[in-house]
């Protein structure tokens, strides 16, 4: 911990952390937000790229006015070191600038921009900017009806010929018809949006435009709640339960992901419930209730 190197990258990961502190938690989010997500990719990207090309000299005065406040050593930056992966009797050199800016400081900032670009990629940005649209904030105003038209055509599946040739006036009906309506004035984004259709039974009215908040709502799924799953898979399927079954694992999956609303149950309830489902068994010990 006493090195140059370390606080270099100790200083170094705490500014990455920092930049993308805001996408990773409304990414962790059980409800996901679209359109604030997408909004923070490309404001996240664009920093990155301005800390790629700005950014490594003010780290460098940070690390060391940090070294010299703590009485670390902090060596020449013009002294030469062997190149990365050769032998020293190659003779082959750079100086230790060049061997932190290059080989640590763009390595790891290149490494988040490219895990970025291949989780928020040129296809997946197209939906996600096309669902945004469906936002309801400030009476629709971002509703686009050539963008979700779109969003037919990639979904071919789900969307018959009859329905991309009528989808466009339905879209252009719905939206003056919830603008008009006081009630939606008060949906603040697609979940809301969603739930205030089936009440008002407009989901009948605009069948096509329900699909796409559907799809748009599964889509938020799709992401952040999978790979929770799979973290979750990690955590309950060990060596000690690999033999476990199907229907056991599944209960402790639901248990696990949706352990926030267990926590709000109350295990008395719980014991009751379970000792009246079948006649035959015996009632739990008072200590138990």
């Amino acid at each position: 911990m006493e090195y140059f190197k370390f606080d270099f990258i100790l200083k170094l990961m705490l500014k990455l952390f920092g930049i993308t502190n805001e996408l990773s938690k409304i990414l962790q989010k059980k409800y996901l937000n679209i359109v604030l997500a997408m909004k923070l990719v490309d404001d996240v990207k664009a920093r990155l790229t301005t800390l790629r090309g700005s950014g490594c000299d003010d780290l460098f005065v940070d690390v060391q006015n940090f070294c010299i406040a703590k009485g670390i050593p902090v060596p020449s930056m013009d002294a030469k070191i062997p190149v990365r992966g050769r032998s020293r009797l190659d003779g082959m050199t750079v100086t230790i600038l060049h061997h932190y800016r290059a080989e640590i400081f763009y390595v790891a900032i290149d490494k988040i921009c490219v895990e970025m670009d291949h989780r928020f990629s040129e296809g997946s940005n197209i939906v996600l900017n096309c669902f945004s649209c469906l936002d309801p904030k400030n009476s629709f105003s971002k509703f686009d009806v050539d963008k979700l038209a779109r969003v037919a055509d990639i979904y071919h599946a789900d969307f018959s010929d009859v329905d991309c040739g009528t989808i466009r006036e339905q879209l252009e009906t719905y939206v003056v018809h919830v603008k008009r309506h006081v009630s939606f004035s008060t949906c603040v984004d697609v979940q809301s949006l969603a739930m205030k259709m089936a009440q008002t039974d407009k989901h009948f009215v605009f069948p096509l435009v329900y699909k796409l908040i559907e799809l748009t709502l599964i889509l938020s799924v799709s992401t952040a709640s999978v790979e929770r799953a799979f973290s979750a898979i990690k955590i309950i399927k060990t060596k000690l339960r690999n033999k476990i079954n199907n229907e056991w694992f599944n209960d402790l999956m639901i248990c696990y992901t949706e352990r926030e609303i267990f926590k709000s149950l109350d295990d008395v309830d719980i014991i009751r419930t379970f000792t009246a489902k079948r006649s035959r068994r015996g009632n739990l010990p008072p200590s138990f209730m």
